[in-house]
């Protein structure tokens, strides 16, 4: 029972953001990780201890912290209140000439890239849970190969800019990460409701959604930004310009779920091109200024407040030993089809993607998993399943941002930036 009374939306609100606040402050003064690794690693503690203690008998932490999230929905807050803001801030600063030149790998790890994952992880999955004790239909094993083949843009774009990587490879892993989300939700909605009903679609109602909810996005996300573009361009004031940005931000997530669109994909369209386009056109030297510091500190701080909540989250999982070891493999074979998949790419087509010579290291290694993944597996209906695939997920997660993310600075300098070719401006 939690000893948490009933809070407004803005009391949650305000204890989640004191907390992230703290935290940072503590990251910052004495630990001095990256903040998004810092601050997940310290509420993860903090969710550890209070786990520790409840084994113990002193309920008072744990029950306090689960009550706390039970009347936060992680799954709502992300999807549908921050991932808007995030997409579009990371997608401002992606130049659109370096995704041009990198289209060919953007494109295939992004589309073909994250079906082939899927479907290794759940093939996989399948064949290895049984040896444990856990018996999950092949369409639940498919969910979870939905739900964690998207490399995270949240993730990824928050520890690249200090990993040092090549400028070619954090293109084409920055490129992918804001793609591949979309086209990851579209295949887990799809599945999801295969799993609700019962009925197997056709091919054709799938690529027909895939177009759509996709095609459809990409779409939307283009006439909203050149709406946008308009608006910014006819005035010259950076009070009512970063005002429109925010407006088309959340408004135009909003009418693009309404319509059942893909609205991460209309968020990166319309942020790359405001921040290609726009910047260059549309906005003084003023505008630019404060769009980009507005954007900037969103970023930074609901990223800050992301990672807080995925290590607080840690204390709904159920333990268990056999649990633990399906972790563990779950983690190896989720990185073992990133390796086949990006193998496969690099080696099919060396000669077109100009990438430089063990790039592969830093693809694999590189590609982070994150909220959106832990936010689609809140998604699932409640049971067994859902309790096994929360704990796989959860354990990918953290071990791509706790060991992927600190490491692939050291992995990006086996390549080196002298091996990476120049991006044309």
């Amino acid at each position: 029972m939690s000893s948490t009374a009933s809070l407004s939306f803005l009391e949650v609100g305000a204890i989640f953001l004191t907390i992230t606040a703290l935290l940072s402050y503590i990251n910052h003064r004495f630990i001095g990780l990256p903040t998004t690794i810092g601050v997940m690693s310290i509420s993860l503690v903090v969710s550890i201890i209070a786990i520790f203690l409840g084994l113990l008998g002193f309920d008072q932490l744990i029950d306090y912290e689960v009550g706390l999230l039970a009347q936060l929905d992680f799954t709502e807050v992300l999807l549908d209140g921050m991932l808007s803001m995030l997409l579009f801030a990371g997608a401002l600063h992606v130049n659109i000439g370096d995704l041009r030149r990198y289209k060919l790998p953007i494109g295939i790890l992004a589309c073909l890239g994250t079906i082939v994952s899927a479907v290794l992880i759940a093939g996989a999955v399948y064949f290895v849970l049984p040896l444990l004790g856990f018996e999950l239909s092949f369409i639940w094993c498919l969910l979870f190969g939905a739900l964690i083949s998207p490399t995270d843009p949240i993730a990824v774009m928050g520890i690249l800019a200090s990993a040092g990587a090549p400028k070619s490879l954090e293109t084409v892993i920055a490129g992918e990460s804001l793609f591949n989300d979309g086209i990851g939700v579209v295949i887990f909605v799809i599945l999801l409701g295969i799993l609700a009903s019962g009925d197997i679609p056709t091919a054709g109602y799938i690529g027909h959604s895939l177009l759509v909810e996709a095609g459809g996005g990409i779409l939307f996300g283009l006439i909203l930004g050149a709406i946008l573009y308009y608006l910014l361009k006819s005035i010259d004031s950076y009070q009512e310009e970063v005002l429109l940005t925010l407006a088309g931000v959340l408004g135009g997530y909003a009418l693009a779920s309404h319509y059942h669109l893909s609205g991460p994909l209309a968020m990166v369209m319309m942020g790359l091109m405001l921040g290609n386009q726009g910047r260059a056109y549309a906005m003084s030297d003023e505008t630019r200024h404060y769009v980009d510091l507005f954007w900037e500190l969103i970023d930074e701080i609901l990223n800050a407040i992301l990672f807080v909540l995925i290590g607080l989250e840690v204390v709904i999982i159920a333990f268990s030993g056999n649990l633990f070891i399906a972790a563990g493999l779950a983690i190896v074979i989720a990185l073992a089809a990133r390796f086949i998949v990006v193998g496969l790419t690099t080696k099919t087509f060396s000669q077109q993607l100009e990438l430089p010579k063990g790039a592969w290291k830093v693809l694999t290694w590189g590609g982070l998993r994150g909220g959106i993944s832990v936010a689609l597996v809140l998604q699932l209906p409640s049971g067994s399943e859902r309790d096994v695939l929360l704990t796989l997920t959860y354990a990918i997660v953290i071990f791509s941002i706790l060991v992927q993310g600190l490491t692939i600075g050291k992995v990006a300098k086996l390549v080196g930036p002298s091996h990476s070719k120049t991006l044309s401006n």
